[in-house]
């Protein structure tokens, strides 16, 4: 399987949210393909080394016609440490652009978290999305709902009855993936939605993922989820479920 191809990341935009691999993906993604841009509507640490040319600019698209090598990160500027992100109306823009292949963005934050329920202001997806992948890692199984995990855990809490401490069960994580106030808010009616179950490092993680995943297929509009290691070796995509 290949993880680009077989999800359909080779083209248009796609935004990326949750947490346990988001930096990951996009810098995959974009690793893999001639001409492909990553940017961010939150912000996000610096990724110069995963890109051939960083551009900070307040007009990204115009940006976008000079450059010859890719892959090119696009952001507005940078404060304390951290490149700021564009409105999403801005990344809408580039999406009609033909010099890109493929557009990546960032499109919530989680603090290099598992797991997350979205906050009250996010996510920030562009409404041209095409598609929407909604990152949880298989790591936050069996782990309390705590800030050491857990992105906004009170969130989790509110979706799935959780209390603070309880061990984040298969259901859970479940349900938050297919809530349309968990992982599937302000994805676009337009847009497809694919849900990736990642850091699947062993079998055992791999059955718990499965079941994960089936039971997202059978409650949230996601007709497929994937399987993924994104940072083990070898193809990053293990199995897509449908």
């Amino acid at each position: 399987m290949n993880f680009v191809t077989d999800l359909g990341l080779d083209d248009g935009l796609t935004a990326v949210v949750g947490a346990g691999g988001k930096k990951s993906t996009i810098y995959t993604v974009a690793g893999e393909l001639d001409r492909a841009v990553v940017t961010t509507t939150v912000r996000i640490p610096p990724f110069d080394e995963h890109v051939a040319t960083l551009l900070e600019t307040a007009r990204p698209r115009d940006a976008l016609e000079s450059v010859t090598d890719w892959p090119v990160g696009l952001v507005p500027g940078q404060e304390e440490n951290r490149y700021l992100g564009y409105d999403p109306d801005v990344i809408d823009t580039l999406n009609g652009s033909q010099r890109p292949e493929a557009i990546l963005v960032k499109a919530d934050g989680a603090r290099n978290r598992d797991f997350k329920a979205p906050g009250e202001n996010e996510p920030r997806i562009p409404e041209t999305a095409d598609r929407v992948l909604g990152i949880a890692s298989v790591a936050a199984v069996g782990k309390p709902l705590d800030e050491e995990w857990v992105h906004r855990p009170e969130r989790v809490a509110g979706l799935t009855g959780l209390e603070p401490g309880d061990p984040i069960g298969v259901e859970d994580m479940a349900t938050v993936l297919s809530s349309p106030q968990g992982t599937e808010k302000g994805v676009p009616e337009s847009a497809t939605f694919l849900p990736v179950l990642n850091k699947v490092d062993d079998d055992a993680d791999l059955e718990t993922a499965r079941e994960i995943a089936d039971r997202v297929l059978e409650s949230g509009r996601a007709t497929q989820v994937a399987l993924t290691h994104l940072l083990g070796p070898g193809e990053p995509l293990l199995e897509l479920r449908r």
